[in-house]
């Protein structure tokens, strides 16, 4: 007679030790400090597919791998930081002396390995998703290359998906989604680099592949026409077809003002100011009644 084989599953109660032990720790030592990393390989060995404990393990590595470093520029912002220290170089030029975040290679890879584990095991947790991003918009720095290619793969994969998505174990809908991505958008855009800003309009363009009435990415490839690459007449077809669907879009109908009259073209100027004299704030319609009483003398 064969003989049995019993097998040991970890119980609820084990798990929620760990997850309580773990806790406790991170509060004495922080998420990398003495101990951590013990507790983590025992935890995983016990429940190697918990997502808290992936979510720890990607925090240990990522928060271990992580230094300083202060970078000398020219420029008076860099990633959208201001300087900690300006000085004048032997010519008399000004330099910028700013302090951003390094990481260790191994680590980081280690971090991006476990955050793919919990991706895998739960493909449709935005949580998981966007600690990936993040991690790789702050190691990338000037060019967010990986940062893009991870967006838009999630991007497709969320307008691909017929499951529920979901985020901090609620429903994640298109409207949180569209949103979370605008800020991914904002943040490219805040880098100030030529690389993140061709991240900007990537993922722009992407989004409004998929939902192209979302008006924030219409709006967000007008602005890169506009400040990027100063095509001010291209801006505004941008901006107009925000308009045309959504006539009271603030952000559209002010930087339609600023680029007709970067364009020099009163006429369209007046257009734009006296919607912005209908829709705009309060100090927005008395600068625009001003500028509208100084065109029109």
């Amino acid at each position: 007679m064969a003989a049995a084989v019993i097998l040991l599953l970890p119980s609820v109660a084990d798990a929620q030790d760990y997850e309580r032990k773990y806790n406790l720790l991170v509060e004495r030592v922080g998420p990398c400090g003495v101990g951590v990393e013990t507790l983590l390989e025992n935890w995983a060995k016990a429940e190697q597919d918990n997502d808290v404990m992936l979510a720890a393990k990607f925090n240990f590595w990522l928060t271990k791998g992580q230094g300083t470093e202060v970078v000398a520029r020219s420029e008076k912002k860099y990633l959208g930081m201001d300087a900690v220290l300006a000085l004048k170089d032997s010519t008399g030029a000004d330099v910028y002396y700013y302090e951003v975040l390094k990481y260790d290679d191994e680590c980081f890879r280690e971090a991006i390995s476990s955050v793919d584990r919990a991706i895998a095991m739960y493909p449709e947790r935005l949580d998981f998703r966007f600690m990936k991003a993040n991690a790789y918009i702050s190691y990338e720095r000037e060019s967010p290359d990986m940062a893009l290619a991870n967006l838009i793969s999630l991007v497709n994969d969320y307008h691909a998906a017929k499951g529920e998505w979901s985020y901090g174990g609620q429903p994640a809908d298109k409207k949180f989604f569209a949103e979370a991505m605008q800020e991914y958008c904002y943040s490219f855009y805040t880098l100030g680099t030529s690389s993140s800003y061709e991240a900007f309009r990537k993922l722009s363009e992407v989004m409004l592949g998929h939902w192209p009435d979302e008006p924030g990415f219409m709006s967000n490839l007008g602005s890169y026409h506009m400040l990027v690459r100063k095509d001010f007449k291209t801006a505004l077809k941008y901006y107009d077809k925000v308009l045309k669907k959504y006539p009271d879009d603030y952000t559209s109908i002010k930087n339609s003002a600023l680029a007709a009259r970067r364009m020099g073209n009163a006429k369209m100027e007046k257009k734009y100011l006296q919607m912005l004299v209908e829709h705009g704030t309060e100090a927005d319609k008395l600068q625009a009644q001003a500028r509208l009483e100084v065109l029109c003398r």
